[in-house]
């Protein structure tokens, strides 16, 4: 554990230095759980939304993408159960004085039961070798089996109350447990209540409830309340998904982790339109597609499926794609079978039709929806969390050294080409490095730095993640020739200045992760 604290804290301070992202407001000593990002951070958050977007919308034929406003009317999230169950159940130490999820704390009780069973595993595959088989060991280890039906009691009981409600049962758990406050120690607790996670606003000047606005905590209702002007302006036919990206709001009372929980976030959602059952079928196959997407980016041990126990009153069925953060794995991406709850809601409030005419089967219907939400933030976070380590390499000299790398696939890196003339004031040379630079930033994403000494400009763009540096020296002066250094391995190769360009846009053109 102290081991993923240190990471995790690396992973927070190289995103400050480097400028990745920054604490929102931070000359007036921040703003917490909001943060901003920075020159690099932007660009990076930009890619991974530009190969979302390619992979939904540009590689499907039948689904399109829309930009609905943050600012919605009222009812909009009366129909979609917002206003009446948007809640966190809150418990508060009555020593600390600190705020907690009460789920949230069950939760973390189990992660440490889960982590005593991957300890006896890790042991016990050390022990036994290539002849370990964990399923078998898992039900037959008295200890092991003991955690792990410990592990699903406290996981039923606990879903079962979150679909009751039933703060009593919650609180009732905690106690039994014997869960302690982190900070104080204390198990002084508060009875457990709901609270909803909207922020209200007011439309123009007009106090009361005929002018209170929320800002929207998911992006999916400006999909369903659009639902026939897509459908019928794209001309699409069942099935059939649409796309966004956007900002919602939550106002989380328990915020952190830096920027995996914010009050201010991006979504990146897809609604897709099926006849009604033939959901499952639609189901099991966007978690497979999602999964797959997921696994050109990160190694296969680091993701997982979770089921939902406790389903939202919009589900028949849930899973979550989760990563393995720092501090464990969490979810990353939901894959939700909505039924036909959100399309209905908005028929019966607003009095207005809201149904698909299918010509094949001659009926008009409420369509059934799959979604696939996932948190452009989180994203961030695993992408960062993946790519950012500490390899050994060669200084100047041939010792070994350690630098910090950030190896990003390069199709989501921020900079794509660093061009840096050997020496800053031989006027030859920064002049050869400016022309080949504004040559390529035609192309792709484009740095000049003249400052300090060669070494420790190929560190500083290892830091950001820069695939390729291109150094600019006295050869070059001479045959027009540059060495082109790669990031990962450190291969130096000298190629013409006519061939840069071919060579870099090979190698982050985004077409190798959409093909892969």
């Amino acid at each position: 554990m102290a081991n993923q604290n240190e990471q995790f804290k690396k992973i927070v301070s190289h995103c400050k230095e480097y400028g990745f992202i920054f604490q929102s407001s931070e000359v007036y000593d921040g703003l917490s759980a909001v943060y901003d990002y920075g020159p690099y951070g932007v660009q990076l958050k930009n890619n991974i939304k530009s190969y979302w977007w390619k992979s939904m919308v540009q590689m499907h034929e039948n689904i399109v993408g829309i930009d609905a406003s943050i600012f919605m009317h009222p009812k909009t999230w009366k129909a979609s159960g917002h206003v009446d169950a948007f809640n966190d159940p809150l418990i508060d130490n009555k020593d600390s004085k600190k705020r907690y999820r009460a789920d949230v704390l069950v939760e973390e009780y189990v992660e440490k039961i889960e982590n005593k069973v991957k300890k006896e595993i890790t042991k016990a595959r050390k022990r036994f070798g290539e002849t370990f088989d964990e399923a078998m060991y898992k039900e037959t280890n008295p200890r092991v089996k003991g955690y792990m039906d410990k592990m699903e009691t406290i996981n039923t009981r606990l879903a079962t109350s979150m679909s009751n409600s039933d703060l009593d049962d919650i609180k009732s758990l905690i106690e039994e447990l014997e869960i302690a406050c982190p900070v104080s120690g204390s198990k002084n607790w508060t009875e457990v209540r709901q609270f909803n996670l909207m922020f209200s606003t007011q439309l123009g000047t007009i106090a009361g409830e005929e002018g209170k606005l929320y800002l929207r905590p998911e992006t999916a209702q400006g999909i369903f309340v659009n639902f026939l002007n897509v459908q019928k302006t794209a001309r699409q036919k069942i099935p059939f998904g649409i796309a966004q990206i956007g900002k919602a709001f939550r106002n989380e009372i328990v915020a952190r982790q830096f920027i995996f929980r914010m009050r201010e976030f991006e979504q990146m959602e897809m609604q897709f339109f099926v006849r009604p059952g033939e959901e499952m079928k639609w189901y099991a196959y966007w978690k497979e597609a999602r999964i797959k997407w997921h696994k050109t980016l990160t190694p296969d041990e680091k993701l997982r499926f979770h089921d939902h126990e406790n389903l939202a009153h919009y589900a028949n069925a849930a899973t979550d794609i989760q990563f393995e953060f720092p501090f464990g794995f969490r979810e990353l991406e939901g894959i939700h079978s909505r039924t036909d709850f959100d399309l209905s809601s908005h028929q019966e409030l607003s009095g207005r039709k809201i149904q698909y005419f299918d010509a094949e089967l001659k009926e008009n219907y409420v369509p059934y929806v799959v979604e696939t939400s996932i948190g452009c933030d989180r994203m961030f976070l695993s992408v960062m969390s993946n790519c950012l380590i500490e390899d050994i390499v060669p200084d100047a000299d041939g010792k070994e050294t350690t630098r910090t790398v950030l190896k990003l696939p390069p199709a989501l890196a921020p900079i794509k080409c660093a061009v840096l003339p050997l020496l800053k004031n031989d006027e030859r040379m920064t002049n050869a490095a400016r022309d080949i630079i504004n040559k390529l930033k035609f192309s792709f994403e484009c740095y000049y730095e003249e400052k300090d000494g060669i070494g420790r400009r190929y560190r500083r763009q290892d830091a950001i993640g820069t695939p390729f540096c291109v150094t600019v020296d006295h050869q070059t002066l001479e045959d027009q020739t540059v060495t082109i250094r790669e990031r990962d391995s450190l291969a130096q190769e000298r190629v013409s200045i006519e061939d840069v360009e071919r060579i870099v846009s090979e190698k982050v053109d985004m077409k190798k992760l959409l093909q892969a």
